[in-house]
């Protein structure tokens, strides 16, 4: 199809992450105290939205404890800094297999019940979550991310009760096909919106052939947004826009901004507002990405 440049481009920065990431650079931030000026100086930077996981404070491992979400959710809400928050949904279902033997799953295994995965969702109402739409493969520590298509129903139905929008996170071509039938059955509301996750291992890879392939499976009148992982991050930016995209950047995606330099959140938002409005486009803000998605600001 041919390429309609988006020129209202709204940034969304995903601060942390739940990757092994946290001793690779000193600017992963772990405790909500840092999580939340993480994101508050990416939002002061230009990014309209700013997604969250939350770590252990101690150790910087992933964590879903609900009270860090809160904490991280009311340091955010309590700052002078106008910003949408997007929490994850995409914990509580990692499994792992000790061997190739033994199928019986892992005592490592993270696995929750759908109302203990989107708990912080239904607590925090945060104006955005996500949710991973399909089971993959991860590299990372050779697991599976499991979600069942009853488990994801299951959960856009207790997120779209408490009045979030659902941002689905697409990782393959065939999550895109899913996410057509939830919103065909009306469990994910208009508008949809859909992060397009390019280079994960094993997902889609982020070739420019397979971005494409992802783009032309977006239904018509979907808002979408994508990035690529690591050293792919900037001219994702670019491709993206071009493509009639939104963009995401962030620690959670990418620790450099040059060669030998880590980065903060703040630096990648700076060089992504700088890529876009190169292009000719315009940045746009907290309240208008509110207004083109419908969402309702929390006190």
């Amino acid at each position: 199809m041919p390429l309609t440049m988006n020129r209202e481009v709204f940034i969304t920065c995903a601060v942390t992450g739940s990757g092994g990431t946290q001793d690779r650079s000193p600017h992963v931030p772990r405790s909500p105290e840092q999580i939340a000026t993480s994101a508050i100086a990416a939002a002061k930077a230009g990014a309209a939205i700013v997604h969250c996981h939350v770590r252990d404070p101690e150790t910087g491992a992933p964590a879903r404890d609900p009270a860090l979400y809160r904490e991280v959710t009311e340091r955010i809400r309590d700052s002078d800094t106008d910003v949408v928050l997007n929490l994850t949904a995409g914990m509580g279902g990692d499994l792992l297999f000790d061997g190739t033997e033994n199928m019986a799953m892992s005592p490592r295994s993270d696995m929750a019940g759908a109302a203990e995965r989107v708990a912080h969702v239904v607590d925090c109402r945060p104006e955005i979550c996500t949710l991973d739409c399909g089971t993959m493969n991860f590299n990372e520590a050779d697991y599976v991310m499991v979600n069942t298509p009853g488990m994801l129903r299951d959960m856009a139905a207790r997120m779209t009760a408490s009045g979030v929008r659902i941002e689905i996170e697409a990782f393959d071509t065939g999550h895109l096909w899913f996410a057509r039938q939830l919103a065909e059955e009306g469990i994910v509301p208009d508008p949809v919106l859909v992060q397009l996750c390019m280079g994960v291992p094993w997902g889609a890879p982020d070739d420019l052939n397979t971005f494409m392939a992802m783009v032309n499976n977006v239904p018509q009148g979907w808002t979408w947004s994508a990035f690529a992982l690591g050293r792919h991050q900037m001219p994702y930016v670019a491709a993206s826009v071009l493509a009639g995209g939104n963009v995401r950047v962030g620690l959670e995606d990418n620790l450099w901004l040059g060669k030998g330099q880590l980065a903060t959140n703040a630096q990648l938002v700076e060089r992504a507002v700088t890529i876009i409005e190169n292009l000719g486009a315009r940045v746009i803000t907290p309240a208008e990405v509110r207004t083109k998605l419908k969402l309702e600001k929390r006190a």
